[in-house]
């Protein structure tokens, strides 16, 4: 019974905080498209350019950079010190995009390499416990799932920094590379960076609500597993 009301109670809370931040998936995809900015935008130097740029304003002259055009995804992997660039060269937002994963470059190591090692453990004891349970090696659930929510804590605590440190000042970095650079005329830019605020007011609430989600929805599917196991 413990664990149907902590799966009703898990969905009625990601409910609830969705309704308070408005969470609006779709939003978020219509700001990030603009016809009028993404032909101006077009006139940037490439991708590869503006993130060694960007990197060298950072001081940062160890990370690698690649592109990735099949991938729709940019990331900086800790792993390799690597910045992976996606097919982003046709959307406005890819200054502040490539911002974003350059400022992950240059975060606490410590951070990042706890991060990337935790979320691992954190994963793999999920399927651990999950497997075991649907086995029925497992005979007292109630434990490993109070783990679980509490290595759940942490994870979001961790990522949840890094995530919106890197989305709030990418803002005032791709603003200054910009500026710097001549790229486009003021009244461009200010629009540019209008649209980067509209992003990053609902994006910011997304990513942290996205972190915190997949959290809970691994405790919904345990406890899932639990009812229908045990």
């Amino acid at each position: 019974m413990e664990y149907i009301a902590i799966v009703v109670i898990s969905i009625v809370l990601l409910l609830i905080l969705a309704y308070i931040i408005k969470l609006n998936i779709k939003k978020v995809k219509l700001i990030g498209e603009n016809k009028k900015l993404d032909e101006r935008t077009k006139e940037f130097p490439s991708n590869l350019e503006i993130c060694n740029s960007i990197l060298k304003k950072l001081n940062n002259s160890t990370v690698k950079v690649k592109e990735d055009n099949e991938s729709k995804t940019s990331l900086y992997v800790v792993v390799g010190d690597t910045i992976t660039i996606a097919n982003i060269k046709n959307s406005f937002t890819r200054v502040q995009t490539i911002a974003h994963e350059c400022i992950h470059s240059i975060q606490s190591k410590r951070m990042l390499w706890f991060n990337f090692i935790y979320t691992n453990i954190y994963v793999l004891y999920f399927l651990t416990i999950s497997v075991l349970t649907i086995l029925k090696i497992i005979k007292n659930p109630q434990v490993y799932l109070n783990i679980l929510i509490l290595l759940g804590l942490v994870h979001y605590f961790i990522r949840s920094m890094l995530e919106t440190e890197a989305m709030t000042k990418a803002r005032y970095l791709a603003k200054e590379y910009i500026e710097e650079n001549n790229v486009c005329s003021k009244e461009e830019c200010d629009e540019i960076i209008e649209q980067y605020d509209k992003l990053n007011d609902v994006g910011i609430k997304l990513v942290n609500y996205d972190i915190l989600a997949k959290n809970i929805i691994k405790v919904i599917i345990y406890c899932v597993i639990c009812i229908v196991i045990i």
